[in-house]
């Protein structure tokens, strides 16, 4: 990346924009899928650079995932808040956000996922964990509002739909796939309320 004739190298936004650069091509390649020397020809920087910003590549891995993590979360949590305060019209926005996602083209499914099963390394696995969590504690949020018994037990029922949702998406056909968990979350969430109602 080279510095323009008189201006400063401004480290932070050196980072930000190989983690930029990385992030698609690290998604559509796979961790594995890509060595460090055409990693850096693709993203146009040389080794030398990513080492110096990063320290390997595993490094540059759990950034572009911790960033992607953040990304997903803000990304769920607007679609959330923007779909008013009814607790059915929020799960239903998090679901119509994701069938949007799966019809994208460059769609691969989850990358934090797919990282934790290419990738056999404590720190991503441990990134994951955390990416799941704040998913759960989106969910759960959710069941809570709608007054569900168990708050917790339905907010994981919830992201096993979001996740299986996600990779039939990925792994089968796009096709539904977020509709359809968007009718089984819906559903669960009526349960839980006609059970409270009882």
């Amino acid at each position: 990346m080279p510095v323009a004739k008189g201006s400063t190298i401004d480290p932070e936004r050196t980072r930000a924009t190989i983690l930029d650069a990385a992030t698609p091509v690290l998604y559509e390649r796979g961790l594995d899928g890509i060595g460090v020397a055409e990693l850096c020809t693709r993203i146009g920087i040389s080794k030398e650079t990513l080492y110096r910003h990063f320290g390997t590549k595993d490094a540059l891995v759990e950034a572009v995932l911790q960033a992607r993590s953040d990304r997903v979360t803000s990304w769920l949590a607007d679609a959330v808040a923007a779909a008013g305060d009814d607790p059915a019209d929020q799960l239903g926005a998090v679901f119509d956000a994701l069938g949007q996602w799966y019809d994208e083209p460059v769609f691969r499914g989850c990358a934090l996922l797919n990282a934790a099963a290419q990738h056999h390394v404590e720190a991503v696995r441990a990134i994951t964990a955390r990416h799941l969590d704040r998913y759960l504690d989106l969910l759960t949020d959710i069941a809570g509002r709608a007054g569900a018994a168990d708050p917790h037990l339905l907010g994981r029922q919830l992201l096993i739909l979001v996740e299986g949702a996600t990779v039939v998406a990925a792994h089968h056909s796009p096709a539904g796939a977020g509709d359809h968990a968007r009718r089984a979350a819906l559903t669960l969430l009526s349960a839980a309320r006609t059970t409270l109602d009882r």
